[in-house]
């Protein structure tokens, strides 16, 4: 029983899990923990037991390589029984994270102290499944059901200060210390002879019924698609009654949930956010290189919401532009951002003041020589940017990074313009840069391992994931959204029209459309990139040529009338394509929605074949990661490469090749990976 250790201070018992990396609940872990409990219970000696975890966190969670197999007991939901009927007082030590399996034996205990920067939370409605160990039925009853909701159906964290306030915890103690107030309110409990606090003894307070008709109602729209959440309503619904049946139903629901496809699904999305951390060719033992000190070179909208990203990490940050009045924009358009984020996550108004003074204006590229890291992230022109690069060049530091935000110019040729270009990479930030997860990495041909490892590191202390890319145009997200987008025009000279392609994307489960997306972007944005490349959308580019650019123009596909956001189908748009139509000869004939998905996806799995092939993308969960996270790709789908192996990897390059030859357009003829896995009897990942 390696796994759990039992000790003695005196009349205390403290029980420690050392399962690195984060104390997952194994069954050799549960096995153990319920020994030593029994071990602790039986002796006469010992008073009350300390719960404490070894390392650098509580129980972070199940052990996922179990989750879908055939499971033996003591399960989680048994440890948490076992932890209730203690005779005897139990105090959980929560440092780190408490998260899934970790809180539900934190809520079984009978006391909490937690560190200051503790976490706790119940994610498991992110693989698709809800808790199985009772947390569904304590939680409600530690805190009420409107915030054990809230944390439940979002799968949200909460810290330790909120969670005091909220009556989660019964005390904060500082880290070094954790063990020893855990201890001394252990002893305190004893000598004052309090019986042990079981949360299964409390009712939940009352809330009108209504409370949980409009949860479910919420869940919907804002997880769309998910099963989880609206299964998590119901369990905590469930909470309402006796704890015994409201306990049977959680399982119920678990184990339902468990069988369907979207665990699977949302499984397969987290194991690929761990392999996304793996370079197979990147030392381990590289030299730490810290990032104390940003800037960044641009103030307009990227520019502005990546150092939001560095303030809130408590980076500090120099915010560079050569226009005062594109920088007072930049500035006046950050602090309501983070005003705006500052609400929704509760931060007190001075912790705001003290973030937002970590970000320094300057009207000087010469203030970024101090930076350990700067971020460029100007207008998409080439030119311009190669030469920001060679004046930063002279003005950084020694061993300060030198990154791009372009979203698809060749990071290679930026590089170029310095005589430093092992220190260069891109860092794609996706807009809007403070909320969206994801960032690309683009390792550039001359990028050193230092250089990409440090950047990798940080983009994680940004609270982001970082996906490596190689440094072709566009990168990996790009590249494909190019064929969407192609295609997508194609649809609308065949005979589709804007809101029909719209909806079957939605249907699907996008948040939007692509052209409801190009609207709010600008149609004038990838239309100058296709001038650049000589490159022609005919319906695309008909728009822009009458002015269309989209919701900042009032017109793009919709029509957006007195500043509405909500896109309105327009007579002039119908009339621009009926003429491309004309011009280039082509029989209008509508297109079924399934057809539409069809077109959409197909084309962008057969370029992230051709990427995976030359090496831009590294893995096929990659790509799924980029997708999901920077794209609006389901994630209960699994992203396109995923899909493409459900819907079955013969059927797509039947397709492809039925495309190709119907719309005379090689670029559609299945890729050679695609043609060999099929050959081999193999999909993406299989």
């Amino acid at each position: 029983m390696a796994e759990v250790r039992l000790e003695r201070a005196g009349e205390i018992a403290i029980i420690e899990i050392d399962n690195p990396p984060v104390n997952a609940l194994s069954h050799a872990v549960r096995a153990a923990l319920a020994s030593r409990i029994d071990e602790a219970m039986t002796d006469d000696a010992v008073k009350a037991v300390v719960i404490t975890c070894a390392g650098r966190t509580f129980v972070a969670g199940a052990d996922i390589n179990e989750l879908g197999k055939p499971r033996s007991p003591p399960l989680t939901v048994d440890i948490a029984a076992q932890l209730d009927d203690c005779a005897k007082p139990v105090v959980a030590a929560i440092h780190g994270t408490a998260l899934g399996g970790g809180l539900e034996l934190a809520l079984a205990c009978h006391w909490r102290v937690a560190a200051p920067d503790a976490r706790l939370g119940l994610p498991e409605v992110k693989l698709g499944i809800i808790p199985g160990g009772g947390g569904t039925q304590r939680l409600p009853r530690a805190i009420g059901a409107k915030p054990a909701l809230d944390l439940i159906v979002s799968g949200d964290t909460i810290g330790a200060q909120a969670a005091l306030e909220a009556g989660l915890v019964d005390a904060l103690a500082t880290r070094d210390d954790l063990r020893a107030t855990a201890v001394a309110l252990a002893r305190r409990i004893v000598a004052e002879k309090r019986p042990p606090k079981r949360l299964r003894d409390r009712a939940v307070p009352p809330v009108p019924a209504e409370l949980f008709t409009r949860a479910r109602s919420d869940a919907a729209r804002r997880y769309r698609g998910f099963e989880a959440p609206l299964k998590a309503v119901d369990a905590v619904a469930a909470s309402m009654t006796c704890f015994d049946d409201g306990l049977k139903r959680e399982q119920a629901i678990f184990a339902e949930l468990l069988r369907g496809p979207q665990f699977g699904t949302l499984r397969h999305v987290f194991f690929a956010e761990r392999e996304a951390a793996k370079i197979s060719d990147l030392p381990t033992d590289l030299p730490p290189r810290e990032i104390a000190q940003a800037a960044i070179v641009g103030a307009g909208t990227m520019g502005g919401g990546i150092a939001l990203c560095f303030a809130d990490a408590g980076i500090p940050v120099t915010l560079i532009d050569s226009d005062r009045a594109a920088l007072e924009r930049g500035l006046a358009a950050l602090r309501r951002n983070f005003e705006s984020s500052a609400r929704r996550r509760n931060l007190p108004a001075a912790e705001l003041d003290k973030r937002l003074g970590l970000i320094k204006p300057s009207l000087r590229l010469a203030d970024a020589a101090s930076a350990d890291l700067v971020v460029e992230a100007v207008f998409e022109d080439l030119p311009l940017k190669q030469s920001i690069f060679g004046k930063l060049d002279e003005i950084a530091k020694p061993g300060a990074i030198l990154a791009t935000n372009t979203s698809y110019q060749d990071v290679n040729l930026i590089a170029a313009a310095t005589k430093r270009p092992a220190d260069v990479l891109g860092l794609h930030f996706f807009s809007p840069a403070h909320v969206m997860r994801l960032v690309e990495v683009v390792r550039a041909s001359a990028t050193a391992p230092a250089v990409l490892a440090a950047s990798l590191a940080l983009v994680r202390k940004l609270r982001k994931l970082p996906v490596v890319v190689g440094a072709a145009p566009g990168f990996v997200g790009n590249r494909m959204l190019f064929e969407r987008a192609r295609e997508a025009d194609r649809l609308l000279r065949d005979g589709a029209l804007p809101r029909d392609v719209d909806q079957a994307m939605v249907e699907f489960g996008f948040p939007m459309g692509p052209f409801a997306a190009t609207d709010l972007a600008g149609l004038d944005i990838s239309w100058r990139m296709r001038k650049a490349r000589g490159i022609s959308f005919p319906v695309a580019d008909a728009l822009c040529e009458a002015g269309r650019f989209g919701q900042k123009t009032g017109k793009g596909y919709y029509r957006y009338d007195g500043g509405s956001r909500d896109g309105m189908a327009d007579d002039e748009t119908e009339r621009i394509v009926a003429s491309v139509r004309e011009r280039l000869g082509v029989t209008s004939r509508p297109v079924a929605a399934g057809v539409i998905v069809e077109r959409l996806i197909y084309p962008m799995v057969n370029q992230a074949a051709r990427l995976l092939e030359s090496g831009v993308a590294l893995r096929p969960g990659d790509i799924d990661l980029i997708w999901i996270n920077g794209y609006g790709f389901p994630a209960w789908r699994g992203g396109p490469m995923f899909y493409a192996d459900q819907v079955g990897l013969a059927n797509v390059r039947d397709r492809l090749a039925h495309l190709a030859r119907e719309l005379g357009e090689k670029a559609l003829a299945p890729a050679p990976l695609i043609e060999r896995r099929v050959k081999e009897g193999r999909g993406f990942y299989s």
